[in-house]
């Protein structure tokens, strides 16, 4: 298979990718700051662990490909919204709302685009709220907006989107129907948890 070719102009490519980390860096400071205010006031952190990555140059260029899009730097910024992404794994389902809604409320934020797959799963079983969001990084000669991915899952639906993510490109995306098939149950039984869970929480809050 023929190497994937770089674009001719790398260094611009670089920095472009260089602005988006600075985007995942404010966007993780915010949501490290939310966090531990979060367990100040209420005793509890609704935010176990936070995954955060800049996709490849040869990564958004295979996107820009299979999208149609002619590869350049105007067309990765408009059409590819997960080239900064951050994943949020929290302990509850009610926890993956109440970081929404303060990420909300961050006046510098804006959400753009959210897709709602706890209430709505994807027809596999996949869950999880996904949001495009856009955050101005200051830069020394502007203040450029910047698109940025956030993923907000329970452990048990990481732990589900780990596993089924690995199935996916074991089989080359053409996955045998049994394995699918118990992935759906899969996908079943951890919204079970996920709500048992959440009731045991909220029972527990009851007692003093």
């Amino acid at each position: 298979m023929e190497a994937m070719k770089l674009p001719k102009h790398a260094v611009e490519w670089n920095n472009l990718l260089l602005i988006y980390r600075f985007a995942l860096s404010e966007v993780n400071t915010k949501l490290n700051i939310l966090n531990e205010e979060f367990q100040f006031i209420h005793s509890h952190n609704p935010i176990e662990h936070i995954k955060s990555r800049v996709k490849s140059t040869d990564s958004i260029i295979s996107k820009l490909e299979r999208k149609g899009y002619a590869i350049t730097l105007e067309n990765a910024q408009k059409y590819i919204h997960d080239i900064a992404g951050i994943r949020i794994i929290c302990s509850f389902t009610s926890d993956i709302y109440t970081i929404y809604e303060l990420i909300k409320k961050q006046s510098d934020i804006n959400i753009i685009e959210i897709k709602d797959y706890i209430k709505n799963p994807k027809p596999n079983g996949y869950q999880s709220l996904h949001l495009i969001v856009e955050i101005p990084v200051f830069l020394s000669d502007r203040t450029a907006p910047v698109k940025v991915e956030i993923q907000i899952r329970t452990i048990a639906m990481d732990f589900w989107a780990s596993l089924e993510h690995k199935i996916f490109y074991k089989f080359n995306k053409i996955v045998p129907e049994s394995i699918t098939d118990q992935l759906k149950e899969c996908a079943d039984v951890i919204s079970h948890l996920d709500y048992t869970m959440l009731d045991i929480k909220n029972k527990m809050a009851q007692y003093k």
